[in-house]
């Protein structure tokens, strides 16, 4: 009897359950796993990439797992153990997982609507005004200027730019910067309507707009390779988003890559996923994530995503003016990245005050907009702030 008391002795005092009580903010944090599950099960926010982040800060949460242990080589027996999360968290680090996610984009990305209407560059451009007022911000705050470069990107909508930014520029609060960026995209539909309406008459959302063009194939060609050979020669280190994100495309519209541009919209970014929201929530422990630094990220990362929609539409309201009421401001809000959901918002938005207004492709074009110019934002913060 004593023996079999000893043997369990020994069990439970080597388990997780003993060592679990060593500080309360683990188990805080296994809670917070458990919420984001339940947001991204029961509520579908963003689950593709909620899920497994929220299972990988449950991981990271439970003690003595060694799932982030670093390699340990022995020499005589030419033998060696590491850690199954910190090889996968090697693609972050090296900005792998974000690059092919891109690609990805790319190829289910149609430019059709920005190359129909120029213009749109220059909304997608203006909606990029969150990134640099959050950066500003996040200065006053105190944090630094690489932290405050990564906290900024939140404010163009796009995931994998924020994980990529932030791996390169401060991976200390990558958790806090990812799990915002994919929080506010899910909450488009509740955050940007009631900016929409505030900053624009009913008049103006009644805009319709004429048809747009029909494209040719060859523009669609020429495009992503043209974007890149400017966009990188002027920033070298958009280099692996741009690239990978025109790459993509130039898979969808070449016309001889299908069964490449299936593969990178489906089989491959859905493979890419998996790895990438495990390592971002792997990183996400209760010493780094529970933090004031994460409140005020948090905070910044929702007046970011608040100002870039502020600033799509501000000049969408100036070329309302400029083109005497031709264009709808609606499709401004568009101007951040994320693709498609902010064009279904100015949509839906601008049906409810006009049924027969059709919004969907007009706002599509400042939205593929969006995506460049978020990737250029990074790659901007990167080349100044990354050392």
């Amino acid at each position: 009897m004593e023996f079999f008391v000893e043997v369990l002795g020994k069990i439970f005092g080597g388990s997780g359950f003993a060592a679990l009580p060593s500080d309360w903010r683990q188990v805080v944090m296994i809670a917070i796993a458990c919420l984001l599950l339940y947001l991204g099960i029961g509520k579908g926010y963003e689950p593709l990439l909620m899920v497994p982040i929220a299972f990988g800060m449950l991981l990271a949460n439970l003690p003595l797992t060694g799932l982030f242990n670093p390699p340990v080589v022995d020499a005589a027996s030419h033998t060696g153990t590491v850690g199954f999360m910190w090889v996968l968290y090697q693609g972050v680090q090296f900005a792998i997982y974000p690059s092919i996610i891109f690609m990805g984009i790319g190829a289910m990305t149609d430019f059709g609507p920005l190359l129909a209407n120029p213009v749109s560059l220059l909304l997608g451009a203006a909606a990029q005004l969150g990134i640099f007022t959050a950066f500003l911000l996040a200065l006053a705050l105190g944090f630094t200027t690489a932290e405050a470069g990564a906290i900024g990107v939140i404010g163009g909508a796009d995931g994998p730019t924020a994980i990529l930014t932030a791996s390169k520029l401060a991976p200390q609060i990558m958790p806090a910067i990812a799990i915002a960026a994919y929080s506010y995209m899910a909450l488009i539909p509740l955050i940007q309507p009631p900016v929409m309406k505030a900053l624009t008459t009913p008049t103006e959302r009644k805009v319709k707009m004429s048809q747009l063009r029909v494209v040719s194939k060859t523009e669609k060609i020429i495009f992503p390779i043209a974007v890149t050979i400017f966009v990188v020669l002027l920033i070298p280190d958009t280099a692996p988003l741009i690239g990978m994100l025109m790459l993509g495309n130039l898979f969808r519209e070449s016309g001889v890559t299908d069964r490449l541009s299936d593969t990178a919209q489906n089989a491959l970014i859905n493979i890419v996923t998996i790895p990438l929201g495990l390592s971002v929530g792997f990183k996400a422990t209760y010493d780094s994530f529970l933090t004031k630094q994460t409140l005020y990220i948090v905070v910044l990362g929702l007046l970011a995503f608040m100002l870039s929609t502020v600033g799509g539409l501000l000049f969408g309201k100036v070329l309302y003016i400029a083109t005497k009421g031709k264009i709808n401001p609606l499709i401004g809000s568009a101007g951040v990245s994320a693709v498609p959901m902010a064009a279904r918002v100015a949509q839906t938005v601008g049906q409810k005050e006009n049924p027969s207004n059709f919004l969907l492709m007009h706002a599509m074009g400042p939205n593929v907009a969006g995506v460049i110019g978020s990737a250029v934002a990074a790659g901007f913060m990167i080349k100044v702030f990354g050392g």
